[in-house]
């Protein structure tokens, strides 16, 4: 039978050893890894030579996935490397909502997006460790730039969006094809999927869930024979907010804000992307907390009313730590009052921490460094006075 999903979904038990074998093999994936890896030992090493250091990695790394041979053996590889990322760079992981979802239920956990990789990171983090099955992710194929990078993301159960597509027509096609391997992983297959509120990360820190996302999904919807809001409530949406206590790429989404701010534009460099994503994994992120929402209902009859209810959701569930309120009151005043329910008392990093992490930034670049952690303060006080006032 033709898979018609074949070109974005994740890779099969079936396909995992071969796929091993091809990254095994890889010329430029042993050389990232021995970069990554043995950083200081390949610095030294002449550039002629560090192909030598080739035999050495693919030693290490068939040591590391021998028994491998279907894709939870490979996520339990990856999970001992997450385990290790949390201990070094974080001061803290917690979870909550979790009580309230069905263990082996699938659902289509819409999370809000501030890091490339760590937010489905730390989503199938959350929900392996409470017993939950890890969703599929989603990605998009302008992280794809090597056929290596594609091998490795879907042995880790994710699916491809295609951004570069050449026309309208294209595009749709793709947006369709899209849309019927969601509700295909969810309702036939019963595996659970991990998608961005948006296209990109918030880098001003305001979420905001997208419409055009909402509305792809439901063009798998059969309009003859299921409402809109049926097939919203049979998707299983669940809001997720991820919240960092420190953002990795602050500086690098900070200098990006202010030269779209003063030039009207940013070009992003090459490899950027790869910076970011190792920046995340690498870099001191503090506390971070998963909140989980509540899947949504049939009440929600148009694309503008789901991303508002995922906003509601992922604002609500949205953990403030004390440099959020560092940032706000920096901003807008020492004085400023925020209802100390909204936010944790205590986190990893001190005011003189964080602020010495700002002022170590170009003085241009301040200002946005510090909208990044003060707009979740702002998002959550709008919702708070919203939900205070009566209705029209």
């Amino acid at each position: 039978m033709t898979d018609a999903f074949a070109e974005i979904r994740p890779y099969r038990d079936d396909e995992v050893v071969d796929v091993l074998a091809r990254l095994l093999h890889s010329a430029e994936f042993l050389d990232t890894l021995a970069a990554y890896r043995l950083g200081k030992l390949v610095s030294l090493l002449p550039g002629a030579l560090r192909p030598a250091l080739r035999p050495l990695v693919r030693f290490l790394l068939a040591r590391e996935v021998r028994g491998v041979t279907d894709v939870r053996s490979m996520q339990l590889v990856i999970e001992r490397y997450m385990t290790r990322m949390i201990e070094a760079s974080t001061g803290g992981f917690s979870v909550s909502g979790l009580d309230g979802l069905t263990p082996g239920r699938p659902y289509l956990f819409m999370s809000n997006h501030r890091d490339i990789a760590m937010d489905p990171a730390f989503t199938n983090y959350a929900l392996h460790g409470n017993g939950h099955d890890t969703a599929r992710i989603a990605i998009g194929d302008n992280l794809l730039t090597k056929a290596w990078v594609s091998d490795l993301m879907r042995l880790n159960k994710s699916f491809i969006v295609k951004r570069a597509v050449s026309g309208p027509r294209e595009l749709l096609a793709a947006s369709k094809n899209l849309s019927n391997y969601i509700q295909h992983s969810l309702l036939t297959e019963r595996s659970s999927i991990w998608i961005a509120q948006r296209e990109g990360r918030a880098k001003n820190g305001v979420d905001r869930t997208e419409p055009v996302i909402i509305k792809m999904l439901s063009m798998s919807r059969d309009k003859r024979e299921q409402e809109f809001g049926d097939h919203i409530q049979g998707l299983g949406i669940v809001p997720v907010a991820i919240s960092y206590e420190l953002d990795p790429c602050d500086g690098m989404k900070a200098k990006e804000l202010y030269q779209k701010d003063s030039e009207g534009r940013y070009q992003k460099g090459e490899q950027e992307d790869v910076a970011s994503i190792a920046q995340g994994i690498a870099g001191e992120k503090g506390r971070v907390h998963v909140t989980f929402g509540t899947p949504l209902g049939a009440d929600l009859q148009t694309p503008e009313a789901v991303a508002r209810e995922v906003d509601r959701q992922i604002i609500t569930g949205y953990c403030l730590h004390p440099t959020n309120i560092y940032a706000y009151r920096r901003l807008y005043g020492a004085d400023a009052a925020i209802p100390e329910q909204l936010y944790l008392e205590e986190g990893d990093c001190n005011i003189a921490d964080f602020e010495a992490r700002i002022e170590a930034l170009p003085e241009a670049h301040r200002p946005y460094a510090l909208g990044i952690y003060a707009n979740a303060v702002v998002s959550k006080l709008a919702l708070a006075e919203r939900a205070s006032q009566p209705p029209c």
